[in-house]
């Protein structure tokens, strides 16, 4: 056949159809194939920060916040609750926190940024168990209790001595966006 009946346009056409056409089939199949990789948003979200207003609490009172799928303990400590820190120190197992997991910040008698506000995992350090919050003096003690084996935390989350619990509530990372909300997750500095 000679070269005189061939179409360079058709032809140029052609080629570049099949390009696109080709070029389209390869982002149809690449695409979802790469978003596999990306974590999904529920797995984003598990280990994201969290905030919270604390504005409304009353003194006394206890709020629960999901974080990595952990309950974080958010208590508005009064003055009658911290005046009991100092006054268990010699029951507790890690009165100074130094076995205990918590950021450089909350390594004080309080265990937190400021005295008012405790922030702990509640989250029982015997075997994984949630502690309940006894506000109230019951059976001599008031503090964390877990009911399941028995383990005792006071109100910066310190361990009694002679429980199954080998060390204090862990304080996550956190910090203070304004002074009505708390975030959690992250460090200040972050």
């Amino acid at each position: 056949m000679s070269s005189d009946g061939v179409d360079n346009n058709r032809r140029r056409f052609l080629s570049a159809a099949t390009v696109v056409v080709g070029a389209v089939g390869v982002s149809a199949v690449a695409v979802p194939f790469l978003k596999t990789w990306s974590p999904s948003a529920r797995a984003r979200s598990a280990g994201a920060p969290v905030e919270f207003n604390i504005s409304k609490m009353e003194p006394g009172q206890q709020v629960i916040v999901k974080w990595r799928g952990k309950p974080v303990w958010i208590v508005r400590r009064d003055t009658n609750i911290l005046a009991t820190l100092s006054s268990v120190e010699s029951e507790l197992s890690d009165p100074s926190s130094d076995a205990s997991i918590q950021p450089e910040y909350a390594k004080n008698e309080v265990r937190s940024i400021k005295p008012e506000y405790l922030v702990v995992e509640g989250v029982c350090t015997h075997l994984g168990c949630s502690p309940t919050y006894q506000p109230e003096v019951v059976a001599g003690f008031q503090g964390f209790f877990c009911p399941c084996h028995g383990s005792k935390f006071d109100f910066a989350g310190r361990v009694y001595s002679g429980v199954p619990a080998p060390t204090n509530l862990p304080v996550p990372p956190y910090y203070y966006v304004s002074n009505d909300v708390i975030r959690i997750g992250e460090d200040g500095a972050a």
